[in-house]
């Protein structure tokens, strides 16, 4: 599995959501835009259910690590999930699954991380960028980076222990680090 990547270009960031609504669907296009914004993990971003949304709070404890995500939804965020949650008043996921939606007795479960994964990879070779399910996160990381040059900052929005980790998984190389050097004379 090749590692992803965050998509540093913001014009290429719209440009996904927009091939994802026209290949794949509304949906899809609403996890990219919506796990932007929240910076979760794509298990714990699918994962959500309208209960875990308090006013314009979302309050879930992380899978992978137990600890407790309250996140202040902003604008964009806030406004796609209420849309959501208008055109589907009976949904219990944020992202349910309309597979077998027909089916008598189906217990409703989450869109799958297989079917974004898939999606977000064959769009990812369309626009020639490594993407994948944690390039939310990733990407959401970086341009906080890129606007605060707050790693502390960055470490607290991803639920980081180490700079190292963080500086590794939002994609700052020694490239970087050096540009900055050479840009900025005092």
């Amino acid at each position: 599995m090749s590692e992803v990547q965050a998509v540093k270009n913001l014009d290429t960031v719209k440009l996904i959501s927009h091939l994802l609504e026209r290949t794949y669907s509304k949906q899809m296009s609403d996890v990219w835009n919506i796990g932007l914004n929240l910076a979760l993990r794509i298990s714990d971003l699918l994962a959500i259910r309208f209960e875990d949304i308090h006013d314009d709070r979302l309050r879930v404890k992380e899978s992978k690590t137990g600890k407790l995500a309250n996140i202040k939804l902003n604008q964009k965020a806030l406004s796609a999930i209420r849309q959501i949650q208008s055109e589907h008043p009976d949904h219990i996921y944020l992202f349910q699954s309309y597979r077998n939606q027909q089916a008598l007795n189906s217990i409703p479960r989450p869109l799958s991380r297989r079917a974004v994964s898939q999606a977000f990879a064959m769009i990812g070779t369309e626009v020639q960028v490594s993407l994948g399910t944690h390039s939310m996160r990733k990407t959401r990381g970086y341009h906080l980076y890129q606007n605060t040059k707050d790693i502390a900052r960055v470490m607290k929005m991803l639920r980081h222990s180490s700079e190292g980790v963080t500086l590794r998984y939002i994609g700052i190389t020694q490239d970087d680090i050096d540009k900055d050097f050479v840009e900025l004379e005092i």
